[in-house]
């Protein structure tokens, strides 16, 4: 990337991938549900918070290290399960992956992947978690979940909002489906259910006739006793969700609305984390995603209780532009920006970051 092409934020990323992508794959990765109005109000709703910085502190240095489940971070910024990521870069997965260790933070790879666990686990040595879609065939289920641990992953990611897809306009509009070539590869043989689509979205229709309707609660137990890996819970915006999540013994909960891919009026994430966190009283991790564009997104979410933020799009984009190298530059842009809004707010270190520091408005 030359110096007049230089990108200043997640939103100039944005805009170079859109010239790059083919437009079914840009509102593929783009698109919310219905009048995306959740979509929306992720990105929104951070504006409702105001950081009250502390002056004469020292801040010579600033600490943006932690540690998520026993896993350390250069940053509380870690790399969400985005599907069809080859629909971006040749090398999909397997750059994301690459560019997520050398950023020093966790990859997680999605069921929907077009790179196998295996491929992905084999390309790059940073920390990986896999984010689970319970399929009615509860022996592929089991199965992806002993691919995981025996390739070494680190994590299940277990996704909870999706019984089956919120409708999004551009994909039926579009009438998405994977180009020739791609393929939902750690699910051989169902590949073929969204290389091709005659009329709506071929997506919709595999989630329709694959994921299970049925999981429930006491589907959490089945999967602790088919995998020995911590188990973190996404998709959760409720409060009584969240602390029957750690009653559970759950490894993490993960404050989520899908991106605004599911529910369409669904509440903003940031706006459901202080409640949950409460819930879980500190009995596990507190992670969220939705809406983070900014180092000040993931300042206010910490000082709101989240041990960490996930960003989906924003990888995208990053490796859209430019592979590995791409995803890196964007984790490192808002791991950059977060120790910079730290020195401006009087925090040193995360732990400094609190609710006394990051307020609602009125």
């Amino acid at each position: 990337m030359t110096e007049d092409a230089k990108l200043f934020t997640i939103d100039d990323y944005e805009e170079a991938a859109k010239r790059v992508l083919p437009k079914m794959a840009y509102d593929y990765f783009r698109s919310g549900a219905d009048e995306e109005r959740t979509l929306k109000a992720n990105r929104k709703a951070f504006r409702n918070y105001e950081i009250w910085y502390r002056v004469l502190v020292d801040v010579t240095e600033r600490d943006t290290s932690t540690s998520v489940l026993g896993i350390p971070l250069r940053a509380p910024i870690i790399v969400a399960p985005t599907a069809y990521q080859k629909l971006a870069h040749p090398e999909g997965e397997v750059a994301a992956a690459l560019g997520a260790a050398e950023a020093g933070t966790i990859f997680t790879l999605s069921t929907l992947a077009t790179s196998t666990i295996e491929e992905v686990a084999a390309a790059s040595a940073g920390p990986k978690w896999f984010q689970l879609y319970v399929h009615k065939d509860r022996g592929l289920t089991k199965s992806l979940l002993d691919r995981a641990e025996a390739a070494g992953y680190v994590g299940i990611v277990l996704t909870v909002d999706a019984p089956m897809l919120g409708r999004r306009l551009r994909d039926e509009r579009n009438a998405f489906a994977l180009p020739e070539g791609l393929s939902m590869v750690n699910l051989a043989e169902m590949a073929d259910d969204v290389s091709r689509a005659e009329a709506g979205s071929a997506l919709s229709s595999y989630a329709a006739s694959r994921h299970d309707p049925s999981l429930s609660w006491s589907d959490i137990d089945w999967i602790r006793s088919n995998s020995t890996l911590p188990l973190l819970v996404k998709g959760i915006v409720r409060a009584d969700d969240a602390g029957r999540a750690s009653d559970a013994g759950v490894d993490g909960v993960v404050i989520s609305n899908h991106g605004g891919r599911q529910v369409d009026g669904a509440p903003a994430t940031i706006d459901a984390l202080p409640a949950a966190v409460d819930a879980v009283g500190g009995r596990c991790d507190v992670l969220m995603d939705g809406g983070v564009r900014w180092g000040s997104d993931v300042f206010k979410a910490i000082g709101l209780g989240a041990k960490a933020v996930l960003v989906g799009r924003p990888v995208v984009w990053g490796l859209a532009i430019d592979g590995a190298a791409g995803v890196s530059a964007v984790l490192d842009l808002l791991r950059e920006e977060l120790a910079n809004v730290m020195a401006l707010a009087g925090c040193p270190n995360l732990a400094a970051i609190d609710r006394d520091v990051v307020r609602r408005t009125g």
